[in-house]
């Protein structure tokens, strides 16, 4: 109860480094437009913003995995506390599952499993931070690197990926926004958002270009091995012995449990420069303070690794070939939109928004805006990714969710079509 004539000088108040990193969010976006749908339109809403394909029953994970879960469960061997860094045989199993790709066999001691690959970058990136440093992020790419970044105070410095490249990135522009507080650069392969997947001969040249700066590699690859083009997956730790590189991952995308949260932040350093310069110390030091996966999910994690056979994983990939074809084939259709490069992995493409045929829309989120309130169709705008007046398009969905997407957002283009 106030008490008449009486003030109080209350001495807390906002974080404004949380406000503003929140700020930066996919979710928070995805929100506002889920706001912006009219309830009295009885059609089913189309999500192709987000990045969850189990949201579609079509892509649902393997019964190996969810065998492992209940097993793990029922064997009361993982009802304690995990240790800081994960228990060993699932670190044990993530190193021989990453190892196959690798000329360096990794050790369990390589491994820190953390709760989804969020928590792995937020790791890194506070391990990484400290007074004057600055990190090289992509531009478009995931922005829960710019939230994190925010809220430890680490400064942003963005390089552009190049759409008439494939998207890859601009390594002379890169190598003009590094100097001697210049501490790492994000690479994200297979592409967020952009569904690209880099050559063996592009990543070489990033590690050359980090090598040659004197800055570490951190490689998010989530979406390993969810390629189905003419490139394969080729993990950015091959090139460990040029620069020290650091991978990130989850069993979310592959798997297709995003909501199981459970990643790994690797080490790919065979020459310990990350040991001598206290990094791997560090990241020690970082997990002791804060949480740990779901010791249960742990404990299924060799179990799922071990046993999910390759058809699970060519049947995933096949299925996201095909809403891929679909994709970019009807994005050919819409005049308002093009995309500059088929997408050959991950579940994302980026498409650019012609706003000159366009005679009501200010810009990209606008648009999403009054297509989510006119089609019950959510889209991405590319404003959230950093790409203004883009769209991000999902295709981890229901052929048949995908077509009729598609057609309402060419029905749109119609309503607010220019008029010649």
């Amino acid at each position: 109860m106030e008490v008449k004539g009486e003030t109080t000088r209350w001495n807390f108040k906002e974080n404004e480094n949380l406000l503003a990193a929140s700020g930066v969010s996919i979710r928070g976006v995805l929100n506002k437009l889920m706001q912006s749908l009219d309830p009295s339109d009885t059609r089913p809403v189309i999500p192709l913003g987000h990045g969850d394909p189990s949201a579609f029953p079509c892509f649902r994970t393997t019964p190996v995995a969810e065998d492992a879960i209940s097993d793990s469960v029922r064997s009361a061997k993982f009802n304690g506390y995990s240790s800081t860094v994960g228990i060993l045989p699932a670190r044990k199993a993530v190193a021989e599952y990453l190892s196959q790709d690798l000329p360096n066999k990794l050790s369990p001691d390589d491994v820190y499993l953390t709760i989804g690959c969020t928590q792995a970058i937020e790791v890194i990136l506070n391990v990484l931070a400290r007074p004057n440093a600055n990190i090289l992020l992509p531009r478009p790419g995931f922005p829960y690197y710019e939230a994190r970044a925010v809220f430890c105070n680490l400064e942003m410095r963005h390089f552009d990926l190049l759409p008439e490249s494939e998207w890859e990135v601009d390594l002379n522009a890169v190598e003009s926004l590094a100097d001697e507080n210049t501490v790492a650069i994000v690479i994200i392969n297979p592409g967020n958002p952009c569904g690209n997947v880099y050559t063996y001969h592009h990543l070489k040249g990033v590690a050359e270009m980090a090598r040659k700066l004197g800055i570490l590699v951190i490689a998010d690859e989530v979406y390993d091995h969810l390629t189905f083009g003419s490139k394969p997956f080729v993990p950015m730790g091959i090139f460990g012995s040029i620069a020290p590189v650091i991978t990130l991952g989850s069993i979310s995308k592959r798997w297709i449990v995003p909501g199981w949260r459970l990643g790994w932040l690797v080490t790919n350093d065979p020459n310990g420069i990350l040991k001598k310069h206290g990094v791997i110390d560090s990241i020690t030091g970082f997990l002791n303070i804060s949480s740990d996966p779901a010791t249960f999910i742990q404990g299924a994690i060799p179990q799922i690794i071990q046993n999910t056979k390759d058809d699970f994983f060519s049947k995933i990939a096949n299925m996201l070939r095909e809403t891929a074809d679909i994709c970019y084939d009807r994005i050919k259709d819409i005049p308002c939109i093009t995309c500059p490069s088929k997408p050959q992995g991950s579940m994302f493409v980026m498409v650019k928004l012609h706003l000159n045929l366009l005679a009501d829309i200010e810009d990209d989120l606008d648009f999403c805006l009054k297509l989510a309130k006119e089609e019950s169709l959510i889209i991405l705008p590319g404003i959230a990714v950093g790409l203004k007046n883009w769209l991000r398009i999902t295709f981890v969905c229901e052929p048949s969710s995908l077509e009729d997407g598609l057609k309402r957002l060419n029905a749109f283009y119609q309503r607010h079509a220019k008029k010649q």
